[in-house]
């Protein structure tokens, strides 16, 4: 407890502070100003200015980037039904010309953030290791997605922004610093202040109503049924998820063994032999079809050479 000096003034006995008394609190009091508390100010004026124009997701970012370090920024909006929406990016060397459009077109329904949000319905802010299945990162995606952005670390925000619709503000480490237990906490200790701006920022927005994002759950879950039996087709779907050996016989109740036998069984008649070969004939296959409204999207994808063949 801090102690003030005093000292009697005069007859009728007041008492006044000790001078030497009062400019060590005033110096003690300003030396103790967490300068993070003025950087969030700071932060949550600059968004409030720009809420509703093409600025607030620049705003936001730099914001963020005075209370925690961040070598790389993506903010991906969600709205109802439709495709994923680039909002805010940054491109460091390591990341291919095509990897951002592989996840707007398909990829983004293998993200583990995307996950939580769309069929788990969680929010807050989350390192990608609290949301990502066991051994995520000997999957494929882990490799074409994050590998390929130069990520060895990310965690980020999900905001839900309105029915259906969510905000991914995701901050990545391509250093060889992960971010650390006071950095998350920091965070997360400003996440209902972000969570508020950014439903204040796209409150106005809408969807277009197609609701492509359910035709492109559907191709995921039906892909390869053409070709698979039931079991192997749910084998496959969880591989390409990312989830190890161990963890699709966990979830489908099914031994070890078993799971690598659907697995070799799945591959053959696929005619792939790696899990990055799965990975690819998926996205492939996906990004055929422009218009896709049903079914297992390998039919009309390896029909094509084949009319390629006898047409020539």
């Amino acid at each position: 407890m801090c102690r003030i000096r005093c000292i009697p003034r005069g007859r009728n006995g007041r008492y006044d502070e000790y001078p030497s008394s009062r400019h060590t609190i005033e110096h003690s009091l300003a030396s103790h100003l967490d300068p993070k508390l003025a950087a969030f100010s700071e932060l949550v004026a600059s968004c409030l200015s720009v809420l509703g124009t093409e600025r607030f997701a620049d705003e936001l970012i730099a914001g963020l980037r005075t209370l925690v370090p961040v070598d790389d920024a993506t903010v991906i909006y969600y709205a109802g039904g439709d495709l994923p929406s680039l909002v805010y990016s940054e491109k460091p060397r390591a990341r291919a010309s095509d990897t951002m459009e592989r996840f707007l077109a398909g990829a983004f329904l293998l993200d583990p953030f995307y996950k939580a949000a769309n069929e788990e319905r969680r929010f807050g802010v989350f390192l990608l290791k609290e949301l990502a299945p066991a051994r995520f990162r000997d999957s494929e995606y882990y490799h074409s997605w994050y590998r390929n952005c130069g990520f060895t670390d990310e965690c980020g925000f999900l905001v839900e922004v309105g029915p259906d619709a969510f905000v991914n503000v995701a901050l990545g480490r391509v250093a060889q610093q992960r971010f650390s237990q006071a950095q998350l906490r920091t965070l997360r200790s400003v996440q209902l202040s972000i969570d508020e701006l950014c439903k204040q920022h796209w409150s106005s927005q809408s969807s277009s109503g197609e609701g492509i994002r359910e035709h492109l759950h559907l191709a995921l879950d039906d892909f390869g049924s053409s070709l698979l039996t039931e079991r192997e087709t749910q084998v496959i779907n969880l591989v390409l998820h990312g989830h190890s050996t161990k963890s699709v016989a966990t979830r489908l109740g099914i031994s070890v063994e078993t799971v690598k036998l659907h697995r070799k069984h799945a591959y053959a008649k696929l005619e792939v032999s790696s899990q990055a070969e799965l990975f690819y004939l998926f996205l492939d296959s996906l990004m055929s079809h422009q218009n896709y409204r049903g079914g297992d999207t390998l039919i009309s994808y390896l029909a094509k050479p084949q009319r390629s063949n006898s047409s020539s």
